[in-house]
């Protein structure tokens, strides 16, 4: 079994900063928001596209995929009472010669394979499409 360790802590009222590893991300904790960092929801949507794109980067040489450019689009939408992320949304935007059948095959397998996306969709509606560009 795999483990993860992340800290973090309060600076300030406006922020808090959580660190892994070498990196340290800034959280936006601030009740009122900022726009230099990203909030609890958008960081968990941020995880969804890192754990697609790291999903991307594995499968690809067991498909035999020349994975080039790839760019995830996500929208959650969150629900007041209780508090929780509803539904999320997203786009997995690829550029590659690739037949569709082999877009199609990347799809399946970023998410079968990812732990990220995995989780939430045992606790969310999780939808979304692949396309070329």
């Amino acid at each position: 079994m795999l483990e993860y360790n992340v800290s973090a802590k309060r600076m300030d009222p406006h922020g808090s900063i959580a660190e892994c590893k070498k990196a340290t991300v800034t959280l936006d904790t601030d009740v009122a928001g900022r726009d230099d960092a990203f909030n609890p929801a958008e960081l968990l949507l941020g995880a969804l596209a890192a754990c697609m794109i790291k999903n991307a980067e594995r499968v690809s040489p067991l498909i035999q995929f020349d994975l080039g450019d790839i760019e995830i689009h996500l929208k959650g939408y969150r629900q007041d009472r209780p508090p929780k992320m509803q539904r999320i949304d997203y786009v997995i935007r690829v550029r590659s010669d690739a037949p569709q059948r082999k877009i199609d095959l990347l799809h399946t397998n970023i998410r079968k394979h990812g732990t990220v996306y995995n989780t939430l969709a045992m606790g969310c509606e999780v939808d979304g499409r692949i396309e070329r560009f």
